[in-house]
């Protein structure tokens, strides 16, 4: 999942920016509320993490601007701003959550979760996609009865996949949604990761779970969904009685 951290306060920031990464997001930081607001509408984040007092304009303005802009990435409101008419104040302007400073990083990291199953795609607290499931809370998946031993990337490249069953996901999506840094268009990293979680959800003889789409990407196979026949196919009724057979209808 890739989060932007709205904060001015370089410390703060920081420490978002590293809580954030040690849990497995991927994190960009904006400093000023016009910075926001360009970010966001340049890069599709799955979250955004929105201080109140910003340079530029406030918090509460970089919602309103973003909801006016047809940006729908769900914003936790984090800020030492917490009087109920505040609270009110970022809710109306579009935020979905609010979270007061001081915090603590478990509440934090619920939240965000709670957040990302908001979202338009189903997100249930266990990702299941045939044999494959995930518990973002706990960091464990599963191919079947098995439990897998993923890095932190191929834990968030499987979490990518998961939420998408059967969507083509381009190197540059995937990029976008799990690194943290830029990498140049001739870079093989996804496809190197992409190889590593294949070792270990594919079993061998198998077709495997990640399909190649060639000049595209890669594509989580969603389960075969078997489509009823239009009509059962019942055999011909032979005609009774006299005629029968001779050519002549009925």
């Amino acid at each position: 999942m890739r989060v932007l951290v709205v904060e001015d306060e370089v410390r703060t920031a920081e420490l978002l920016r590293r809580g954030l990464t040690e849990e497995g997001y991927a994190v960009d930081v904006a400093t000023a509320g016009p910075d926001a607001v360009w970010q966001a509408s340049e890069v599709p984040y799955d979250l955004i993490v929105l201080d109140v007092m910003l340079p530029g304009f406030d918090g509460f303005e970089v919602c309103r601007r973003l909801r006016a802009d047809g940006c729908w990435a769900p914003v936790l409101v984090l800020t030492a701003l917490g009087s109920v008419g505040e609270r009110v104040h970022g809710l109306d302007a579009g935020a979905d959550d609010y979270l007061a400073k001081p915090f603590s990083f478990a509440e934090l990291f619920a939240r965000l979760r709670a957040l990302v199953r908001r979202d338009a795609h189903p997100r249930p607290v266990l990702v299941t996609v045939g044999d494959l499931r995930m518990d973002p809370a706990s960091r464990r998946a599963w191919c079947g009865e098995a439990e897998l031993q993923l890095s932190p990337k191929e834990f968030a490249l499987l979490e990518l996949f998961l939420r998408y069953p059967g969507d083509v996901l381009t190197r540059t999506r995937i990029l976008e949604h799990v690194w943290d840094y830029p990498c140049d268009g001739v870079s093989n990293v996804v496809d190197q990761y992409v190889a590593y979680l294949r070792r270990k959800v594919d079993r061998p003889g198998e077709q495997s779970h990640l399909e190649t789409v060639r000049g595209a990407g890669y594509r989580l196979r969603a389960p075969d969904t078997a489509e009823p026949s239009a009509s059962p196919a019942y055999p011909p009724v032979r005609p009774e009685g006299p005629g029968a057979g001779s050519g002549h209808g009925r």
